[in-house]
């Protein structure tokens, strides 16, 4: 295994008994990313000299024994919306102005005391309003595992690298499944975790920062991190201390846990019979070790995903309103004519629009409550033609895909994706497992055993 592949633990053991150098690592996953870049377009802002510097900084500070925190060293790469200071912050879009970022976001503040060492930036569509990587700023991203398939989005990049071997941590964010859509479409693990568990800013209804790793270990690493506490964000949780490193409580602890099982969202797509295959594989392992699995009636409705969608469509028109012409014609066209339909919404209709918000929140905790956690597909298909702003291609009907993973932003719960299988093309299948508010370190407990138990998994994509 090449440097670049090595997980986050592996590496902070490395560096601590002095088998391994932040710098040798660096200049590894560097080689790895110009190999690759050419054919993902996952990054933005690579530049290596100051990814070395920041390596040979982390070096002298393990040499001396004084390493500054849990990442000490380890690479990471930012999803762009997340503010590094001095860096501009695109948004995905051409209309975007360029100026550089007063300050770091809370995510990447906690990760450079950290000592982590970024890497680059990473690629999202406009405005993060996609689930591609279709941009009007930045190259296409594409997936790893096919290169005319999607990677996802709105964490586009993100995902991309880490399915690619990019280094071994990477963090998104997520407002509809922007994190758990690309790591389903990917093969790797994300966690949205309940809102407000890692402050963000600016903070939003349903807007949640959450780590896009290889395994559940890796990513229970990062929420050690990231959860640390940031006045910054008015939404978020009283800072509690987690065990994130009990993580792993083996396969003994799946007995007598009720799990719901998902298969059908109630709205939007239906599912694809490869995608329900491997959801009730992964189902019947869960079964098979002591836990009891029950169907799950739907709880959404196409009023409610409807309702979301015209609610983001008026916010979007509003904020597309404001800029200069020039700015907004530069904006994806799909884009514009989604935000655009909503042109001649009335005050009664946005109202009706918004208050889907709440609802979806009501009903999702009312048919979660009967279960400790809740599997289904993270998405009804695999992975779509690269090219594609979205499944359907139809900015009227944009949001079919994600019945299955929004309404876990608008109750607050705490969601993961993990990979559980591939079509018969070899793309990846991903199985979503959501908890109770609050009870992020159960899912990745339950995400963990599920990872020991789950069938052999096909070795990571090689990118020509």
């Amino acid at each position: 295994m090449t440097l670049h592949e090595l997980g986050a633990r592996e590496l902070i053991e490395g560096y601590r008994n002095r088998a391994l150098s932040p710098v040798e690592v660096a200049q590894s996953v560097l080689e790895h990313i110009e190999r690759c870049e050419p054919h993902l377009h996952a990054s933005y802002l690579l530049r290596p000299a100051r990814v070395l510097e920041q390596a040979r900084a982390s070096e002298a500070r393990w040499r001396r024994g004084e390493p500054c925190g849990a990442l000490d060293g380890v690479p990471v790469t930012i999803k762009e919306n997340i503010a590094t200071q001095g860096d501009p912050v695109p948004l995905g879009t051409l209309a975007t102005d360029l100026a550089p970022a007063p300050a770091h976001a809370p995510p990447a503040a906690r990760l450079f005391e950290a000592g982590a060492v970024m890497v680059c930036k990473t690629t999202m569509p406009d405005y993060g309003m996609l689930s591609s990587g279709l941009s009007s700023f930045h190259a296409l991203s594409r997936n790893p595992w096919d290169l005319s398939k999607t990677p996802g989005g709105s964490s586009a990049g993100g995902g991309a690298a880490a399915a690619a071997g990019y280094g071994p941590l990477h963090i998104g964010t997520d407002i509809g499944g922007s994190l758990r859509l690309p790591a389903g479409w990917c093969g790797i693990f994300s966690l949205k975790p309940s809102l407000g568990r890692i402050p963000i800013d600016p903070p939003y209804t349903g807007r949640a920062a959450g780590p896009m790793t290889r395994s559940v270990a890796d990513a229970a690493l990062m929420m050690q991190v990231l959860s640390l506490p940031d006045a910054r964000d008015s939404m978020s949780l009283p800072w509690q201390p987690i065990a994130w490193e009990q993580f792993d409580q083996g396969t003994a602890s799946l007995r007598g846990l009720r799990i719901g099982l998902l298969l059908d969202a109630g709205c939007g797509l239906g599912v694809e019979p490869e995608v329900r295959a491997a959801v009730e594989r992964a189902a019947a392992i869960l079964e098979r070790a002591g836990a009891i699995v029950e169907p799950m009636a739907p709880f959404m409705t196409a009023a409610m995903l409807d309702g979301m969608d015209r609610a983001w469509r008026m916010r979007s028109h509003i904020d597309l309103a404001a800029l200069a012409p020039d700015r907004k014609a530069s904006v994806l066209p799909y884009i514009r004519q989604w935000a655009d339909s909503a042109l001649d919404m009335s005050a009664a209709q946005a109202f009706v629009a918004f208050s889907q918000f709440h609802a979806t929140r009501v009903a999702t905790v009312q048919a979660c409550r009967a279960f400790d956690y809740v599997i289904s597909p993270t998405s009804p298909m695999p992975a779509f033609a690269a090219e594609l702003p979205s499944p359907t291609n139809d900015p009227l009907r944009p949001l079919e895909h994600i019945g299955f993973t929004v309404p876990y932003n608008m109750s607050e719960q705490p969601a993961a994706s993990i990979n559980c299988g591939y079509t018969a093309s070899g793309l990846p299948i991903g199985l979503q497992i959501a908890g109770q508010r609050f009870d992020d370190l159960g899912v990745l407990r339950l995400s963990r055993a599920f990872e020991l138990l789950r069938e052999p998994q096909r070795p990571w994509p090689s990118v020509p």
